[in-house]
């Protein structure tokens, strides 16, 4: 009797201490991982698909059971605010994250300005955060250590390789419209002595203001100009209105590049499938089956929210987040062992590997995409081309 009354209190005990290791599981807090997004403002139009792809990420990595935290899964939780579109306020708002809300993790804002704006912040407190929608020559003068850029996509990189394609499509002329924020006027900067080594002729150039309204009369300019290429390095907001007044006026040019805006589906939708096709921007990724990965996440993004994925501003916060997700697994929470993780590793990504030598990816190739029938076609590179360059056939 004694003995049947021992082995039933072991395993009420052992019963007991599972439930109490359950309950402990359970309780285990989420991770905390904050940012700032420009929802209002004149960014606000261009923040979506980064703030859907983050979203996603979340909840895929919550329904898997949570992120692994050096060998422990745990739950993720955003705490995240509007930055107005305004540099200092992400300023202000990083540094709350960090000090006030004492997050355990940081993803980057959209935007160049925001993460060279949040570089000193980041330096100070020695938090890394691997940035993604942000390309800048200036980026190399971020001293390295806590902040790095995934995407290939540097202006100077930029004009050596869009030159090429053009010399390669054989543009013999072209015209330049440039927003006078600082990415589109870097690009404008390296991509006019480039045409002129090319031997193409530049025969109009302009820069207008972020918050243009109105682009007839250069545009017009543009037109009497008579070129083989309209490169319209421009911004989400400004790229819409460049291709309905394109349109208006007939451009006829048959290389038209629209630097930011027409990989997201919201381009589409705004001016038209027909106005879209032939157009040529930025970006260095597509599903490819060589990239692990790119096409499950090409998949899930689509059914989650019916639409493609921006090739650029969704692409690269995913691979930032497989990049920081790879450092917490084996680093944990701890910010130095993360930094030296990221700082020093080749990562895979949807775009293939990735490594940093101070803040920037040497990897990952310049490349352009072009809408072809409705889906977006890597055309250059060629070593790495989906489809080949079709001269664009009108508006």
């Amino acid at each position: 009797m004694t003995h049947h009354l021992r082995r039933r209190e072991l395993l009420l005990a052992a019963i007991a201490a599972a439930g109490t290791g359950s309950v402990h599981a359970q309780a285990e807090k989420p991770v905390r991982i904050g940012f700032s997004m420009a929802r209002t403002g004149i960014m606000a139009v261009a923040t979506p698909p980064q703030q859907t792809t983050y979203d996603l990420w979340r909840e895929q990595v919550n329904a898997a059971g949570g992120l692994n935290v050096g060998g422990k899964k745990r739950q993720v939780e955003f705490v995240s605010y509007d930055d107005q579109s305004n540099p200092g306020q992400a300023v202000r708002i990083y540094e709350k994250l960090i000090t006030d809300d004492k997050v355990d993790l940081l993803l980057a804002p959209w935007g160049t300005p925001f993460h060279i704006a949040i570089a000193p912040v980041l330096e100070k407190y020695k938090f890394p955060v691997v940035g993604n929608t942000a390309a800048s020559v200036a980026l190399r003068q971020i001293k390295p250590g806590y902040l790095w850029f995934p995407t290939s996509a540097i202006p100077d990189r930029i004009g050596v390789e869009l030159t090429a394609m053009m010399k390669a499509a054989n543009v013999k002329s072209a015209a330049i419209v440039s927003n006078v924020l600082p990415f589109s006027k870097e690009i404008k900067n390296a991509l006019e002595p480039e045409l002129k080594k090319a031997g193409i002729e530049l025969k109009h150039t302009s820069e207008y203001p972020p918050d243009v309204k109105d682009m007839t009369a250069t545009l017009t300019q543009v037109k009497q100009a008579n070129v083989d290429a309209v490169i319209a390095l421009a911004y989400p907001g400004d790229a819409i209105l460049y291709a309905k007044q394109a349109k208006e006026l007939g451009l006829t040019a048959p290389f038209q590049f629209i630097a930011i805006g027409p990989t997201a589906a919201f381009f589409a939708k705004a001016v038209g499938a027909s106005s879209a096709e032939g157009v040529v921007t930025i970006a260095h990724w597509t599903p490819r089956p060589e990239w692990k990965g790119s096409q499950a996440f090409y998949d899930a993004y689509a059914k989650k929210y019916g639409e493609a994925p921006d090739y650029l501003d969704a692409a690269l916060p995913w691979m930032s987040l497989e990049i920081l997700q790879s450092a917490v697994a084996r680093a944990g929470l701890d910010k130095e062992k993360i930094r030296e993780i990221i700082a020093k590793d080749t990562f895979e990504t949807i775009n293939g590997k990735v490594r940093f030598e101070g803040v920037q990816n040497v990897i990952t190739p310049t490349a352009f995409v072009q809408m072809q029938k409705g889906k977006l076609q890597m055309v250059w590179p060629k070593s790495i081309a989906t489809g080949q360059y079709e001269p664009k056939k009108g508006w």
